[in-house]
């Protein structure tokens, strides 16, 4: 049980270092709407949202009044549309239709995201599959709310590399789509390796088909927190810094399992998980580069980034991973760049480039997220970078994603506004050696020799 003890034990973490709640995400399933007519099933989707999700926002809003705790984001996600549309959908345009009914179930019940506009790729497409990602362009840029993802790869498939040459097209229409918003609607695409069923983070969530018809997931949030804490241990050994990272991981966790129980019980929806990640804020003090540069590097991109990640994301799981009944989601501490400030700052200063996040990607939690690019990267360029991501994921048996926002219009030194928690971002400039022949090639790359553990 969690005691007020515990509450009040972090309104200083509230009021001071940007503890918050980021996200309570309601897992949506959409199985029992899938219907072979179009109408019909849009009908479906609408009603089984608004019904299921209608008090979401007012119980997350008491929980805030209640215990003095921020929350930042309400959201749902939803079964892979691409599982759900296939009955009914012919055309990419048909697909089209149903996230227009999304993003209007979205705005009714009040909620600023919705996740799921996703397919399953990982060893090869379906029909419905390829007209679901041949559609997203379309539907991200006619929608506010709709966040999209495609799993082209796992540990125990490979990587489907003819789904990462598309996505890299993809994700250039997005852009291209989108051009008068600073391509703003490649911020809600994310392309995964291992995408889990469960992460409650927006733009990459959605409901897994082995999940139940409702659940409560809940995200956290503290850089600020664990920055304050690793202030008063400057000059110790690891030991004593490790121990504070778990120490305050800990509490940080405590209080999305508080959240989790109050709005699994008063939405009447059973708890899932408490995803424990670190999640920056374009906000001065919530970010995780700057806790990085606490533990001891001049800058961010520095020699010792990678190694200095690697311990603040090991020991992030350790002290939250004893804090809540279940753990799950991506769990550990985010890297985007235009969601953090310190990030954007290390690029400005020249010690961060997209080579060295790469680099620290094998020991995140996530991947390249929220990168701005120069408008005139090539699809091929893009796919690229995406297969390196992937190969990472699959050989580490993790997961691993790319958020890349080609700027179109702009190019290396400029900046890109999104607004909100998505932030801006300096233009990175990108290796402009080509690729072409190798994306070009169809199939996939097989699973690594270690995947085969049954």
């Amino acid at each position: 049980m969690i005691n007020m003890y515990e509450v009040s034990e972090t309104n200083e973490m509230i009021e001071h270092e940007n503890l918050d709640v980021r996200t309570i995400t309601l897992g949506i399933s959409l199985l029992d709407c899938i219907d072979s007519d179009l109408k019909e099933l849009n009908r479906k989707i609408y009603d089984k949202i608004t019904t299921t999700a209608k008090n979401l926002v007012s119980v997350g809003q008491d929980i805030e009044k209640e215990f003095g705790i921020p929350i930042v984001n309400k959201r749902i996600s939803i079964t892979p549309i691409a599982l759900v549309g296939a009955a009914a959908c012919r055309t990419p345009e048909d697909y089209v239709e149903i996230a227009k009914t999304l993003d209007r179930a979205a705005q009714t019940v009040g909620v600023n995201f919705i996740g799921g506009y996703s397919a399953l790729v990982s060893k090869a497409m379906t029909v419905s599959d390829e007209n679901l990602i041949r559609s997203i362009p379309q539907a991200l840029a006619v929608t506010e709310r709709i966040c999209s993802s495609v799993n082209v790869g796992s540990t125990k498939t490979g990587i489907n590399m003819d789904a990462v040459r598309l996505c890299g097209e993809i994700v250039k229409a997005a852009a291209e789509a989108t051009k008068d918003r600073d391509s703003l609607g490649c911020a809600k695409l994310v392309v995964f390796c291992n995408a889990p069923d469960d992460n409650p983070f927006m733009a990459g969530a959605f409901l897994g088909v082995t999940e139940a018809d409702a659940v409560i997931n809940v995200g956290v949030s503290g850089p600020g927190v664990v920055k304050k804490a690793l202030e008063k241990v400057r000059g110790k050994g690891f030991e004593e810094l490790c121990e504070t990272i778990k120490k305050t991981a800990f509490k940080v966790t405590r209080v999305g399992q508080l959240v989790a129980g109050e709005a699994s019980e008063r939405l009447g929806v059973p708890f899932g998980i408490v995803d424990l990640s670190l999640a920056p804020t374009p906000a001065v003090g919530d970010s995780v580069a700057e806790i990085l540069e606490e533990i001891g590097l001049e800058r961010v991109g520095a020699p010792g980034t990678t190694a200095a990640l690697a311990l603040l994301n090991d020991q992030v799981k350790k002290g939250g991973v004893m804090a809540s009944s279940y753990v799950g989601g991506l769990s550990g501490a985010f890297i985007p760049v235009s969601e953090d400030q310190g990030m954007i700052d290390a690029v400005h200063a020249g010690s961060l480039t997209l080579e060295k996040l790469e680099a620290m990607t094998c020991v995140c939690s996530v991947g390249l997220d929220m990168i701005a690019i120069p408008g005139k990267t090539s699809a091929s360029t893009i796919a690229g970078i995406i297969a390196d991501e992937m190969a990472i994921g699959m050989v580490n048996q993790k997961t691993t994603a790319v958020r890349l926002i080609p700027v179109i219009g702009k190019d290396v030194g400029e900046m890109a506004e999104f607004g909100g928690l998505l932030g801006y971002a300096p233009i990175m400039p990108v290796n402009e050696f080509g690729c072409e022949t190798f994306i070009s090639r169809k199939g996939r790359i097989p699973a690594p020799i270690h995947s085969f553990k049954n």
